[in-house]
C-alpha cells in the first residue's frame, strides 16, 4: 500500500528498525543508514551462544530487519553526510533514535534534514523526552515505569518482560504518529516532526494497572499472572499428561461450565466461589480445590470440551510448540542477508479489505 514512499532509517538496536522494517511490509522502500566504523548496527553482533559467530547477522538483528537496503556510512564524514543528504532530498520519512545531541552533533537534526527537504517527515524515538540528555535502556525504563514492580510474585522480587517491551511499544506510537503524519502531508503538503518518548510509551501503556492507582490509590503488587481483578483467572494447572493450562474465567457462568467440565460438582454450591468477588477473596483455597480435578484429565480431552464451549482456556507453549501451529507459521518471513537464512515475524498482521 506504500510502495511510492522512500523511507531512510537512520535508526539501531529495535524501536527504529521496527519502525522501518513495518514501512517495508507496506512496500515502501527501506534505506538503512549503519555505522560502517563499528561495522553496522550493534544488534549485528548481538549473538546468542548457539549462533555462529563469524555470521554477519544476528537473530536479533534479523528480527527487526527485513527488505530493507544497507548502505555504511560515517557520518562524521563530510563525503558520507553528503551522502545521506542527497537520499534525504527525495525521501518521505526519515526515522532517528540518536543519543540525546549526537543528531545535532553529525547534522541529522530535524531542522537540518528539513533544509534539504521542506515536506520531509522526521520520526523520532528518544528516552525521557527532547528536554532530556539521558539515554535511555528497556530494562532501566520497565523498573522506573513499574512494569518490574507488578511482574513477578510474592518469591521472585521484580522482573523484567522476557522482550524489549518498551521499545515495541514506542515502535507502535511512532508508527501511528507517522501514518498521521502522512495523511497531514496529503491534505496540506506540509511535513512534520513526529517525536515519540519511551517513556510516554511505557506509562500510555499501563492502563487499567495505573487506574487502580490514580481512582482508588491502589498499588498493584506483584502476582504473576494471576489478576487483581478476576478469578480463576492467569492460575496454571498441570494436566494428566503434564502439560500446563491457563485460566481466564470472567464470569460466573463460564466458571459453572468450568466445574462440569473437569468433574468438580461439588464446588458448584460451595458459597465461598459463588460470585467472582468471592472467587478473588477465596483464591488460593479455590486453586487448591481445582487442582486434583485436572490432574485427572488429558489436555486434549480437556481442551475438546472448552474449545466446544467457548471457555476461556489455553495451553501454556514454548516457541517450539507456537510455531508448530500453521497460523504461526503464516505470519513468518523469509529472507537471505549477507549470506545468513533469516527468519521473522511480520510487524504488520491486521487486515484491510474492501
Amino acid at each position: 500500500m506504500l510502495s511510492h514512499l522512500k523511507v531512510i532509517e537512520l535508526a539501531s538496536v529495535l524501536a527504529g528498525p521496527d519502525v522501518g522494517m513495518f514501512f517495508a511490509e507496506m512496500g515502501a522502500e527501506v534505506i538503512k543508514i549503519e555505522n560502517k566504523l563499528l561495522n553496522g548496527d550493534v544488534t549485528r553482533k548481538w549473538k546468542s551462544t548457539y549462533e555462529d559467530k563469524n555470521a554477519k547477522v544476528s537473530a536479533y538483528f534479523s528480527a527487526v530487519n527485513w527488505n530493507k537496503k544497507y548502505l555504511f556510512f560515517n557520518l562524521k564524514e563530510k563525503s558520507d553526510q553528503k551522502n545521506v543528504y542527497n537520499l534525504i532530498k527525495n525521501a518521505d520519512i526519515v526515522i532517528v533514535n540518536f543519543k540525546p545531541g549526537d543528531d545535532i552533533k553529525l547534522g541529522m537534526d530535524y531542522s537540518t534534514l528539513k533544509s534539504y527537504n521542506s515536506t520531509l517527515i522526521y520520526g523520532e524515538i528518544n528516552g525521557y523526552g527532547s528536554n532530556s540528555k539521558r539515554a535511555a535502556y528497556d530494562v532501566v525504563l520497565q523498573a522506573e515505569t513499574g512494569f518490574m514492580s507488578m511482574n513477578g510474585n510474592e518469591t521472585s522480587g521484580p522482573i523484567k518482560m522476557p522482550i524489549a517491551l518498551i521499545d515495541v511499544l514506542a515502535a507502535h506510537q511512532l508508527k501511528e504518529g507517522l501514518l498521521l503524519a502522512l495523511l497531514k502531508k496529503e491534505k496540506t503538503g506540509k511535513g512534520s516532526l513526529v517525536e515519540v518518548s519511551l517513556y510516554d510509551a511505557a506509562l500510555s501503556s499501563l492502563k487499567n494497572q495505573a487506574t487502580n492507582w490514580l481512582m482508588n490509590n491502589f498499588i498493584p503488587q506483584p502476582i504473576g499472572s494471576l489478576h487483581p481483578n478476576i478469578a480463576p483467572y492467569g492460575e496454571t494447572f498441570e494436566t494428566k499428561d503434564k502439560k500446563l493450562l491457563v485460566l481466564a474465567i470472567g464470569n460466573d457462568k463460564h466458571f459453572e461450565i468450568l466445574l462440569n467440565i473437569i468433574g468438580a460438582y461439588k464446588l458448584i454450591k460451595n458459597k465461598n466461589y459463588a460470585s467472582n468477588q468471592l472467587r478473588v477473596i477465596n483464591r488460593k483455597t479455590l486453586d487448591k480445590d481445582l487442582k486434583s480435578f485436572f490432574k485427572q484429565q488429558t489436555s486434549k480431552k480437556l481442551m475438546d470440551q472448552f474449545l466446544e464451549l467457548n471457555i476461556p482456556v489455553g495451553i501454556i507453549n514454548n516457541l517450539e510448540e507456537v510455531f508448530e501451529n500453521k497460523k504461526a507459521q503464516e505470519l513468518i518471513l523469509d529472507e537471505i542477508i549477507d549470506g545468513v537464512s533469516t527468519k521473522r515475524v511480520k510487524t504488520a498482521v491486521f487486515k484491510i479489505s474492501n
